[in-house]
């Protein structure tokens, strides 16, 4: 892994923990102290976090960690449809019987974190169930792309468990996505994960305009369902 690599693993990593506070000012010359990297390498770095809409960078004066705006988490949602339902129809017409028992493997530690009831065990597995099922479809570029938009999420802190459901509730809302990948059947597949999208992601605007009345109203269902018809 080149320095640019590890500085830019090191900076997402400061920014989903929350060491990197949104909209605070942060020069590269701090950073490359803290991180003990030069100024080279964390502007490298810097440019792709921008490039992935995790920071805003000001010229001349350095980065700030983005704050999220309903807006955002819709286009993340409306990426991830355009990109899992077709990729999720792939993998189910690509699966082997190694492919499938890795997806189950995924699918049986999903159950067991949503039992533990711990809402960052559920974030984890739910993630590790996705990849698993979108590593079959064999394109590693739009898995990095979904990796990016969960990023984005993760960085804001949202989620809907367990504000909105409970971890268990999370792992059942997969339960027909399994079933179809089971069964062979990409169509299901298809359907099934627009659905688990779209409605997490209906779940989640909401829960975050409610609590942010300053946002006004927003349709989450007209900004979401379009890409299902």
């Amino acid at each position: 892994m080149s320095l640019t690599e590890q500085a830019t693993e090191s900076i997402k990593n400061a920014i989903l923990a929350g060491d990197l506070v949104p909209g605070q000012l942060y020069t590269a010359g701090e950073l490359g102290r803290e991180l003990n990297v030069s100024r080279t390498p964390i502007r490298e770095a810097l440019q792709e976090l921008a490039r992935r809409g995790l920071v805003e960078i000001e010229k001349n004066r350095g980065m700030r960690v983005r704050s999220t705006s309903v807006a955002s988490l819709i286009e993340v949602f409306q990426v991830r449809l355009m990109l899992e339902v077709p990729l999720s129809r792939r993998a189910t017409e690509l699966r082997t019987s190694e492919s499938l028992a890795a997806v189950r493997a995924a699918y049986d530690d999903f159950r067991v974190a949503a039992e533990s009831g711990e809402a960052d065990a559920v974030l984890r597995a739910d993630r590790d169930f996705h990849h698993a099922l979108m590593a079959v479809a064999g394109n590693d570029r739009a898995k990095t792309l979904l990796q990016e938009q969960r990023d984005f999420v993760l960085q804001t802190g949202m989620g809907t468990v367990p504000t909105s459901r409970t971890p268990m509730e999370c792992f059942e809302d997969h339960a027909d996505i399994m079933a179809g990948f089971e069964a062979g059947d990409a169509a299901a597949v298809g359907a099934a994960v627009g659905r688990h999208i779209s409605h997490t992601a209906i779940m989640l605007i909401r829960q975050e305009a409610a609590s942010r009345p300053e946002l006004g109203h927003v349709d989450a269902d007209a900004a979401i369902d379009w890409l299902l018809h």
